[in-house]
């Protein structure tokens, strides 16, 4: 199998990094704050690991698991880092009071994420409609998944 880096440490990172890591991948948990990473890691299957936030994270694939507010602050702090890899958006880019979206007409999240990524790296849009305690759950789930590259989307 193959080692998956999830940028986040929260409720949605711990329900797909549980999932990821039954599934046979190594994890690669990274946050900003080190500790809440490696206490995430530490919970997940042997071979879990953490890396350092901003540098070249191990996995081909990068599940951006944290809020849409954060996500192109996120990308951008790897940035060149990001190239070549799938990037994975869970975001919803709703506004703090829930009244709309956030992104710009005739955009979306995933677009916007793209925008700040390396021109090498892919965005895949999945996961954002389903709740972290329903894919804490575990079992079968439908999930939508969105992307421009077929291949990427078909690796995700």
């Amino acid at each position: 199998m193959s080692t998956i880096s999830i940028i986040g440490s929260g409720t949605m990172a711990t329900a797909i990094a549980g999932r990821v890591a039954k599934a046979g991948h190594t994890v690669e948990v990274i946050g900003r704050d080190t500790g809440k990473a490696q206490a995430l890691a530490d919970t997940l299957a042997s071979g879990a690991i953490t890396g350092t936030y901003g540098v070249a994270p191990a996995g081909d694939i990068v599940i951006l698991a944290v809020p849409y507010a954060s996500a192109a602050a996120a990308a951008a702090d790897f940035g060149d880092a990001l190239d070549g890899k799938v990037i994975i958006d869970i975001t919803n880019p709703v506004a703090p009071d829930l009244s709309g979206l956030v992104t710009p007409h005739g955009s979306s999240g995933a677009q916007e994420i793209a925008k700040g990524a390396p021109a090498g790296a892919h965005v895949v849009k999945a996961f954002n409609t389903i709740f972290g305690h329903v894919l804490a759950k575990g079992g079968r789930l439908d999930a939508f998944i969105a992307a421009d590259d077929p291949e990427a989307k078909a690796r995700v």
